[in-house]
């Protein structure tokens, strides 16, 4: 098949997953499309919000649309590292044999990621940066594609441990859960208080998806697109010569080059669900917040002031 007509069965799936979707999950659009496009990017998503924004009904109606085999694990303090890889035990002939942990299946969602100790959490990164786990020594791949959705609620944070800035690192997006409109609000009780239960269809396989991953990464760009990516990425690094005033002002940390690949990866993805065939400017703007909102390290004047990372995004655009 031709990578035009590639780029036309994708836009097409896609407008057909995001119907299916739509069938259970009211409004969340920028969640929706955003959770999405990561999986198309073969990276993974950080989803915040609230409890009771159907983060966990959304992850699970993904992976039922998409035709995927799906793992859910409820982080807690005392979970351990072996929980989620897997374990060596005896079988009957004396003989070590490997158990699978629930990492091994293609959309994970790790739920209440914050609420695990940086032991387990390391297992974790692991396996989103290598693909694979290692027990006793052994590396053991997962499957293909692999692709970790994590939750985290942001107003409790007892008994949390925040997340090292190497793991949150690892995740293309952070993508923040609203609370629906009202008249979404209504649609949602109506639908969810009576007997109508909707299923879905199965729109796309594993091997479709792995053919659209690469479709992205073939996706050509303009030098001054990847200029603009790159110029953003750079003033948000405090005491360096592009960082602006308010940078310099407010920000303790600034972005690695891993930003600027994923708002490229994003933009290339963002233009061929909207119908064009390579990115612009634009496209990399609409990146920009989700990409950035968890790279930025704020300093205490910040906080004090009541300046949010979104804040300082929107004046470096």
């Amino acid at each position: 098949m031709s990578d035009i007509a590639t780029v036309e069965k994708f836009t097409e799936k896609y407008k057909q997953i995001r119907l299916e979707i739509g069938k259970v999950i009211v409004g969340q659009k920028e969640a929706v499309d955003g959770v999405l496009m990561a999986l198309f990017c073969n990276s993974h998503a950080l989803l915040v919000g609230v409890p009771g924004l159907a983060k966990t009904l959304l992850i699970k109606t993904i992976s039922e649309v998409l035709d995927l085999k799906f793992n859910r694990i409820q982080f807690t303090p005392d979970l351990m590292p072996g929980d989620i890889t897997g374990n060596e035990i005896l079988d009957e002939n004396r003989a070590f044999k490997f158990i699978k942990g629930p990492l091994f299946a293609n959309i994970i969602l790790a739920d209440e990621i914050n609420r695990t100790p940086p032991k387990t959490q390391s297992a974790l990164l692991e396996a989103m940066q290598e693909r694979n786990v290692t027990v006793s020594g052994k590396a053991y791949p997962l499957d293909n594609p692999f692709f970790v959705l994590a939750t985290q609620n942001p107003i409790e944070q007892e008994g949390t441990y925040p997340l090292p800035e190497a793991q949150l690192d690892r995740f293309m997006l952070n993508l923040t859960l609203t609370y629906p409109s009202f008249e979404e609000e209504m649609n949602i009780v109506k639908n969810t208080t009576s007997n109508n239960f909707q299923t879905v269809n199965k729109i796309m396989s594993s091997q479709d998806i792995l053919e659209f991953q690469t479709l992205v990464r073939k996706v050509p760009i303009a030098d001054n697109v990847i200029e603009y990516a790159v110029g953003l990425v750079s003033k948000t690094r405090p005491q360096t010569a592009q960082a602006t005033a308010k940078v310099n002002e407010y920000i303790n940390y600034g972005a690695g080059p891993r930003a600027g690949q994923f708002l490229v990866l994003g933009a290339k993805c963002n233009a061929l669900l909207n119908g064009k065939l390579s990115p612009d400017i634009e496209d990399v703007k609409t990146m920009v917040y989700n990409v950035l909102r968890h790279r930025l390290v704020k300093n205490y004047k910040a906080e004090a002031e009541g300046l949010s990372v979104d804040d300082i995004v929107k004046s470096l655009l």
